[in-house]
């Protein structure tokens, strides 16, 4: 695996470990997307923050 794919795993197995933070760091660049593209792409990024939680089985409570 080139180092890509190797702080990838990383970077899974730490959210893992601590998905209250993993959910805060995926809310903060969701929000941060939304901002600076006013919103135009709101739909993409919840599927895409809601696809990242689910790679690492974050805040499974949270209303789809």
């Amino acid at each position: 695996m080139g180092k890509l794919g190797d702080m990838a795993k990383k970077a899974k197995e730490m959210a893992k470990g601590h998905p209250d933070k993993a959910d805060q760091a995926v809310d903060r660049a969701e929000r941060t997307v939304d901002e600076r593209t006013g919103d135009r792409y709101d739909a993409r990024t919840d599927r895409a923050a809601e696809s990242v939680r689910r790679s690492y089985g974050g805040d499974e409570n949270r209303p789809r």
